[in-house]
Formats: C-alpha cells, structure tokens, sequence
C-alpha cells in the first residue's frame, strides 16, 4: 500500500499523504509565473508563497485555486504534476492516487485534475468528497449504521456533512471559510483602525487573536501597516475584541449552514448525532471559541479533529483501503475506466 497516495487539493494548500507514513508534504497552492516566456512556471508551493506581493510586474505568484474551486486550468495541472513528482520516488510502479476536491467542482475541472495526476503517473485515479475523506481522516469509521456529523472548515470553503453507512445523507458547502474570515479582517481593520494591512498579517491576527465571544479568551498583537491619513508606516495595537465583528460575520453564515442540515437530517440519524456530536475538521477548525459557538448553535457537542489541518489528506488515503465499502463520495475517475 505504501504506492498508495491521497492529495488534499485545497484551496489555501496542497496536502499528500500516504497510508502508513502519514504527511508528506505540505505546500501552499501557489504558482509563480514568467509572463514574459508564456507564462513558464518558476516556482511552485512555498517557493512561490515568499514571492506573493514581492515581484516585478512580469513574474505573478498565483493561486490556481479559487472559492473552492479552479479559476486556471493550466497552472493547476502544472501545480499537482510537481507535488506527485516530489513525493513519488519511483518510476517502475506507478502508483494509485486518491483525490480530495473542492465541493463545488465542476466535471470539467474534476477532468483536468485527473489528468493533471495520470501525466504525473499515477495509474489509476481515484476522486473522493471531502466530507467523506475528513470523516475517514478523523478516526471515524463512517461504515456503520451510525448518524455523524462533519463540519469542514478549509480555505475557501466549509463543507457540512451527515454521513451514515460510507455515504453522505445529508451535505451542504459554503463559500465561507478562512479565506473569508482574512478578507473580513483587512477590511474592518481599514475601517476601525483607518490603517491598510495585507492578508497574511490579517491570517496572523486571526491565529493569534481572534475568537467567538462565546470564549473567554483575550489577547493582544501589535500589527504593522500603511496608514490612510499619512500613507505612511504605522504601528496599531489589536485586540481580541476588536475582531469579534468581522470574525461572527462569517462564522454566523457557517452556522446557520450547519443548522439547515440538521434540520433535515432524519430523526434516527439525529438522535445518533446528539449523543455522538459533532466533529470539526480543517484548518480553519483551530479558531479560538469556534467549537463552543457550534456547541451553543446546535445545542450538541462539539469538538474539533485531533489533527484538523490533516484530516482530509490523511482520509483521503486511507479511502484507496476501504474504497469498496463507500457508498457514495468515492469513485474510479480514471479515465475510460467506470465509475463505480
């Protein structure tokens, strides 16, 4: 099984992982390009990541990815034929690759992710939802006649998932995630603090600083900017309570989501759930008070993955070993192969 390989194709990054070794490798989902040489690849994954927003106007450091879905093809594929490459050592057997997508993607963009790993050498390809691969990742066993509930939170998307004998009941994905969440953030700091901040300074002070209200938590971290008043270099001090606004908008949206499901899940499956609870994967899981505001909003218990951020790579290889007792979520994509 050790040829066995599940990728994590996210919005924010790419996660391989391999049955029995655990991660591999873990790299941002980003591509710099020299549009001067028809858009010739430099660098991809972190190489890429420590050019954004440093390069001169011929070189662009890109995420092929987009909202949970693929906004370019070509860098895309060029994107995961390296990271197959990196970690697959050996050209004598080619290996089985699982594929973890976005929720909203579409078949043409499920097509070129399937070809982009074939010409990486897999030879066979399979695609899996990521509900399903962040269950399996999270230690739970979702082939018995038992209700659970996953809440994935990734990049650009939060997946919500009642799953029951290896397939999905009841599903719903939003477009509200930790991207978001980032966005919310540069944009109330401007407002508040009339000073301009990037989106990696806004991930850090959602890290560092931001929960629900429904913990106590406070912290404070000093950021630094370009102020609207000078447009010079200016230092501000943030709080955890300054950031409850931007932060509630978008984890409110995730948890009247998350509410609708459970409002049409089947009462036996509900009745499993709240003695079972819920589970929260992804990265995006790891915001402070985020389990004890689902916990308040659904009124079971919640509790977060023991390795969110990995959940759905190291589930999605473990889905090549029990492929056949999936019901739904999982099939042969390789091409001219039948889906099953």
């Amino acid at each position: 099984m050790s040829n066995d390989i599940g990728i994590d194709l996210g919005t924010t990054s790419v996660i391989v992982a391999v049955e029995g070794k655990g991660i591999i490798l873990n790299e941002p989902s980003v591509v710099a390009v020299d549009h001067r040489h028809d858009d010739k690849v430099l660098a991809v994954g972190s190489e890429a990541f420590a050019m954004v927003g440093r390069t001169p106007s011929y070189i662009s450091a890109e995420r092929p990815l987009k909202d949970g879905v693929i906004s370019n093809h070509v860098l895309t594929k060029k994107m995961i034929q390296q990271f197959v490459n990196r970690v697959y050592d050996s050209r004598m057997i080619k290996p089985r690759v699982a594929v973890c997508v976005p929720a909203a993607i579409t078949g043409i963009e499920s097509d070129a992710v399937v070809e982009a790993v074939v010409s990486a050498g897999a030879r066979q390809v399979f695609l899996i939802d990521e509900p399903i691969a962040a269950a399996l990742g999270s230690g739970i066993d979702i082939t018995q006649p038992m209700g659970h509930m996953v809440i994935d939170l990734g990049g650009g998307t939060t997946d919500i998932a009642i799953i029951s004998l290896g397939g999905k009941v009841q599903a719903s994905s939003i477009a509200v995630a930790g991207n978001l969440i980032d966005e919310e953030i540069v944009k109330h700091v401007r407002q508040q603090f009339q000073l301009v901040i990037g989106l990696r300074t806004a991930e850090e002070l959602k890290k560092a600083v931001a929960c629900c209200p429904q913990k106590k938590f406070s912290k404070t971290m000093e950021i630094k900017g370009r102020s609207l008043i000078t447009n010079l270099p200016q230092r501000q001090l943030v709080k955890t309570e300054d950031l409850y606004e931007p932060v509630m908008k978008c984890v409110e949206q995730i948890g009247t989501a998350a509410h609708q499901v459970l409002e049409r899940t089947p009462p036996e499956l509900s009745g499993d759930i709240y003695s079972e609870g819920v589970v929260l994967t992804g990265g995006s899981a790891l915001l402070e008070g985020l389990s004890e505001y689902f916990s308040e909003k659904l009124k079971v218990r919640v509790r977060v993955a023991d390795d969110p951020v990995h959940c759905v790579a190291i589930g999605t290889a473990k889905s090549l070993t029990i492929g056949d007792r999936l019901e739904t979520g999982f099939y042969d994509a390789t091409p001219r192969a039948g889906k099953r």
